[in-house]
């Protein structure tokens, strides 16, 4: 099974070795068949403290790291 990747923006940097990424999608409301933004925040794991608030970043799934961080940053921007 492969690991999914998100991607997003940066919201918060001030936790060592993590960033919070919010990932927005659109979806088809099922009633009123209307696309709206979904957004979700991700917790993930920034080894060395590189991202800063406003970068557009590519997560991807792996072991839990944490209680909430499930997820790590991929560096091929």
């Amino acid at each position: 099974m492969s690991k999914k990747i998100l991607e997003g923006v940066v919201i918060n940097n001030k936790a060592d070795k993590t960033v919070s990424v919010l990932v927005e999608r659109k979806v088809m409301h099922k009633r009123y068949e209307k696309i709206i933004k979904k957004s979700k925040k991700y917790l993930a794991h920034d080894e060395e403290n590189n991202f800063n608030i406003g970068d557009k970043v590519r997560i991807i799934e792996s072991r839990p790291i944490s209680k909430l961080k499930k997820w790590k940053v991929l560096f091929d921007n």
